[in-house]
C-alpha cells in the first residue's frame, strides 16, 4: 500500500524553536542587508526583505551547527546614539 510506504519511510524531525535578533539595513543599491549578532560572520543579503530573511534562515541554520553555544555572542541591544561633528568644510 503507497501511504503505508510512505508513512513507514517518514523521519519525524523534533524542531527547536529560537529567538535570535536581526538587524536589517538598506545599502545604496537597494538590496537588504541583514544579520544576526548572536553568531559571528552571520549575514546575508536579498533583494527584498523576504528574500533577504529567508537566506538569513538559511544561514542561521548553519551557524547553529557549526558554532557550539559557548562561542555565540551574547545579544545585549540595540541603542541609537546622536552624535555632533564637525562639518567638513
Amino acid at each position: 500500500n503507497f501511504y503505508n510506504h510512505f508513512f513507514l519511510n517518514c523521519t519525524f524531525v523534533t524542531m527547536k524553536t529560537y529567538h535570535l535578533p536581526v538587524v536589517v539595513e538598506l545599502d545604496e543599491d537597494n538590496v537588504f542587508i541583514v544579520s544576526c549578532p548572536a553568531f559571528k560572520g552571520c549575514h546575508t543579503y536579498g533583494k527584498t526583505i523576504d528574500e533577504a530573511l529567508a537566506n538569513l534562515k538559511e544561514v542561521v541554520e548553519m551557524c547553529i551547527e557549526e558554532q557550539p553555544s559557548e562561542s555565540q555572542n551574547k545579544f545585549v541591544g540595540v541603542r541609537e546614539m546622536e552624535f555632533q561633528i564637525p562639518a567638513s568644510a
